[in-house]
């Protein structure tokens, strides 16, 4: 059984855990974003998955450079 002295030392395991998963769900987001993003300006299906992928292992570095290949909408 959990006391309340342990609360703190509980609160602090399950951080890292919340911490992770937040910045995964932040992935998926943007991920998707891009995905939608490429399909919208026109890209192909195929550099749209791509895009997607790339983005879901290289989140930081992928991002800059979608957005900086990215092709204008108009």
């Amino acid at each position: 059984m959990v006391s309340v002295g342990d609360a703190p030392s509980t609160f602090f395991v399950f951080l890292p855990v919340l911490l992770l998963l937040f910045l995964n769900v932040i992935n998926i987001v943007i991920s998707i974003w891009a995905y939608r993003d490429a399909r919208r300006r026109g890209n192909s299906k195929e550099f749209s998955i791509i895009v997607l992928i790339a983005l879901l292992f290289f989140p930081i570095i992928g991002l800059i450079v979608y957005l900086l290949i990215r092709k204008d909408k108009f």
